[in-house]
């Protein structure tokens, strides 16, 4: 049990060493448009939601 252990470490460490990180510059951008996109989403649902509780509200 202790040598799959210690594989299984092992392993880890091999395949960090493969990851390609990405630069400052790439992760900030990137950050930057999945903020954006979260921001145009959310907004998207709450017209949505807001025309279509007023709508109830004019039926009801």
């Amino acid at each position: 049990m202790k040598e799959k252990i210690i594989g299984f470490f092992t392993d880890v460490v091999k395949e960090m060493k493969k990851v390609t990180w990405p630069r400052p510059d790439e992760l900030r951008e990137s950050t930057i448009i999945v903020l954006a996109v979260c921001g145009v989403i959310a907004a998207f649902i709450f017209g949505v939601d807001w025309i279509v509780s007023n709508v109830l509200k004019a039926i009801l």
